[in-house]
């Protein structure tokens, strides 16, 4: 990669770690519990950015938050946040973002953008983010907590709420992905 790149990269992480952190603080009223958009930025960055520099800004994201800065949701932050029941889905995001750049940087899915190969990415993300997210919320809830909680509990309270806004996310990121990426593609960015 060329200089001129890896700056280009670097801007564009740091703009999905900002974008992240906004999309902490936009919430949209939904039944159950309000949404926010930092699924969506996480799936994107992946899907945009690649394997590398989507986990990266993702990284960055949580690494802000670490430092003291209100980027979380809730505006949690600090080395406490460490501790928080949800610190497995912030973990998660570096994981997601780093899925769906993989598939999504494919050969084969970088030549062909399309809204299945997208999906993919965007679902295999959603896994992930839910994989650490439920495992950490076990661990805290069993562990920090001290409450005797089953995994099919935490999957009550830290899964149905949100995966139907999640998948609504998921749904967002692969339509604006595909639209991007053809334009990414034409430019030359993909495919190479």
């Amino acid at each position: 990669m060329h200089a001129k790149e890896t700056r280009r990269f670097m801007i564009l992480a740091a703009l999905f770690a900002v974008l992240t952190a906004v999309g902490a603080w936009i919430r949209i009223p939904f039944p159950l519990v309000p949404l926010t958009l930092q699924v969506f930025f996480v799936l994107l960055s992946g899907i945009l950015l690649g394997p590398f520099w989507g986990p990266v800004s993702q990284g960055l994201y949580l690494f802000l938050g670490f430092l003291g800065l209100p980027v979380l949701a809730g505006a949690a932050s600090g080395p406490g946040i460490l501790f928080l029941p949800t610190f497995g889905f912030l973990l998660g995001f570096i994981g997601a973002s780093w899925i769906a750049g993989w598939y999504s940087f494919r050969r084969g899915v970088r030549e062909n953008v399309s809204f299945r190969n997208y999906a993919v990415a965007s679902l295999l993300g959603i896994g992930v983010i839910y994989f650490f997210g439920l495992l950490g919320l076990y661990w805290n809830l069993n562990y920090l907590g001290g409450k005797e909680i089953s995994l099919l509990q935490v999957c009550r309270i830290g899964f149905l709420p949100f995966i139907a806004g999640d998948l609504l996310k998921a749904a967002g990121a692969t339509l604006l992905a595909q639209r991007v990426g053809v334009r990414l593609q034409s430019l030359g960015y993909l495919g190479g």
